[in-house]
């Protein structure tokens, strides 16, 4: 054998080499890739069945929220009421003190007048009492 038929020797074992190294890559990146084709289909059914899903529970919540909204206009009108109710009554609470300081500073001024005329009257009793038992036992 000539030294150019061992080279060429060589060259051709290399190339057979590469090749099957080539192949092998290739066998086990179409393995991955059928692995990953199955896993996307597999997701991709689980999201195909969550958006079904979704979509059931936001016409699910479409529907709540509108009742919601239906039975909430329909009882605003009595935490109106409440509202002015309670507020008419605050107004009376105030009007009510109001009235109290006034009947009250009245009324402390004819206590004490009440108070100084029984005291009066009391010690004008007394004074007949003891006069009278003063003549009677004189």
């Amino acid at each position: 054998m000539t030294g150019g038929q061992i080279a060429g020797l060589i060259a051709a074992i290399a190339l057979l080499i590469l090749v099957l190294f080539i192949g092998m890559f290739l066998v086990k990146l179409n393995k991955t890739l059928t692995e990953v084709n199955r896993s996307m289909k597999t997701v991709t059914d689980d999201v195909d069945t969550l958006s079904k899903q979704t979509e059931n529970i936001m016409a699910n919540a479409n529907e709540l929220l509108k009742d919601v909204n239906q039975k909430v206009a329909t009882i605003d009108p009595v935490f109106q009421a409440a509202a002015d109710l309670g507020e008419s009554v605050s107004d009376l609470n105030t009007a009510t003190r109001k009235l109290t300081d006034r009947v009250g500073v009245t009324a402390t001024r004819k206590s004490s007048v009440a108070a100084r005329m029984s005291k009066t009257a009391f010690d004008l009793y007394r004074n007949r009492r003891h006069k009278h038992k003063q003549t009677t036992v004189d």
